[in-house]
């Protein structure tokens, strides 16, 4: 596999540093991407990096994933308009392990070129204020600093020493790699570039070696919105944060333009399938053949096949035809998340425990329909549905009808939703 090829066509490569791929041809080398501890979750953001690690060991080299435990403390000023809030160490260490415990999805970590997680705490922890501006900040001058886009764009605004002094601490991380575990490569997304390159600098000034820069385009969407975000915000690895479903249905949402993009970064298939189904897309684009196979891809691999199926399964009962079975074989937190936004109501258990007339439960116990007349007319309409089947006039409900014990599902019509959660 020829990874700078790759890369190209995936769309994936923004920016590289001359002779690197004739240093690669050498054998096998390390490469690594720093990722930034702020949250105890990884957001699809940090995919595009993710890939690019999953790529270079594809390509026979290693991989070594940089989590900031030190890095975390400073806070990276590249692309902020503001400092960030510090983190303490008890936070900073339990994102880190979360974090690390996702990587582990995507990586080998066995094998002569395994993958490696390291921890910059680990070699800043020891180092005193005036060992590193001896040792690190004599090698790199104010003018070459001060020429970064990260710390140009804050000037007007103004910015702390913590912030300007950051592309030094990266660059030594860079350093410390290239020393101790052959690391002759960083990566990262395309604003990571003037961070990238002090630490090559930094090596050739105080190592009297070289290394390499290799970045990515920042991911855009056709409409101008910002890829990643959702209504509810990032749209997060962990499905605590981001439900399956949720993560499911940003994907299918994608234009088509953005699929198509998506579909080469964000999977492993191969320029011949996607180009397949490009193709099959074309053809009959309401079908949102593009659209399934990167939603299918992305979740069983960020998620399980297990998840993709409850997604697929919670889309269906929102959006298609699906039976009773269907819903009540959801998982209470996903069916949660497929009703967020509908009206809900909160009830007793105890309402239930001897059953309650389909007319009452509409009306007084949960003020889903306004009055006993609509109620009844609906119903002699044939549109109402408790828990995704037809009730007739006569029909009672118990506390045995509750999904997961605790919610029942009332539908009128094919859209209007109510939940009703039982305490």
């Amino acid at each position: 596999m020829n990874l700078i090829e790759e890369l190209k066509w995936r769309g994936m490569l923004h920016d590289i540093m001359p002779g690197m791929e004739e240093e690669m041809a050498k054998g096998m080398t390390s490469a690594y991407v720093g990722f930034d501890p702020t949250a105890d979750s990884l957001h699809i953001g940090n995919l595009v990096p993710v890939m690019l690690l999953v790529h270079w060991q594809r390509a026979g080299h290693r991989p070594l994933a940089l989590v900031g435990g030190a890095t975390g403390m400073v806070g990276d000023p590249s692309g902020k308009t503001a400092e960030r809030q510090f983190l303490d160490v008890d936070v900073i260490n339990h994102n880190l392990e979360a974090q690390k415990a996702q990587l582990e999805k995507f990586l080998d970590f066995s094998g002569e070129n395994g993958a490696k997680v390291v921890n910059n705490f680990d070699w800043f922890k020891d180092m005193t204020f005036l060992d590193f501006i001896r040792d690190v900040g004599k090698h790199i001058t104010v003018n070459y600093m001060m020429s970064k886009d990260s710390v140009k764009n804050r000037l007007e605004g103004g910015m702390s020493f913590t912030e300007f002094t950051y592309q030094l601490v990266q660059g030594y991380d860079f350093y410390h790699l290239w020393k101790n575990e052959d690391c002759m490569v960083q990566m990262g997304g395309s604003d990571q570039w003037g961070n990238i390159v002090t630490g090559t600098e930094l090596i050739r000034k105080k190592g009297g070696g070289k290394a390499f820069a290799l970045t990515a385009p920042l991911i855009t969407k056709a409409d101008g919105s910002k890829f990643g975000k959702s209504e509810g915000g990032n749209v997060w690895i962990d499905k605590n944060r981001t439900s399956a479903y949720k993560f499911y249905q940003y994907w299918i949402n994608s234009a088509d333009e953005d699929a198509g993009k998506f579909i080469r970064i964000f999977t492993l298939k191969s320029r011949e399938e996607i180009e397949a189904l490009e193709a099959e897309h074309a053809e009959n684009p309401k079908a949102r053949i593009l659209q399934k196979a990167l939603a299918e891809d992305v979740t069983r691999r960020v998620h399980s096949e297990e998840d993709l199926q409850t997604a697929i399964a919670a889309s269906r009962i929102l959006f298609g035809k699906s039976a009773k079975e269907d819903l009540a074989a959801l998982p209470e937190a996903e069916l949660l998340s497929v009703f967020e936004g509908v009206p809900q109501c909160e009830i007793e258990s105890s309402d239930l425990k001897d059953g309650v007339g389909i007319i009452d439960l509409l009306t007084d116990l949960t003020g889903f329909l306004d009055s006993k007349g609509d109620a009844k007319r609906a119903i002699k309409e044939n549109s109402i549905r408790v828990n995704k089947e037809f009730v007739g006039a006569d029909c009672t409900i118990s506390s045995t009808d509750l999904l997961n014990g605790r919610q029942l599902l009332l539908q009128r019509g094919k859209k209007n939703y109510f939940l009703v959660n039982a305490k």
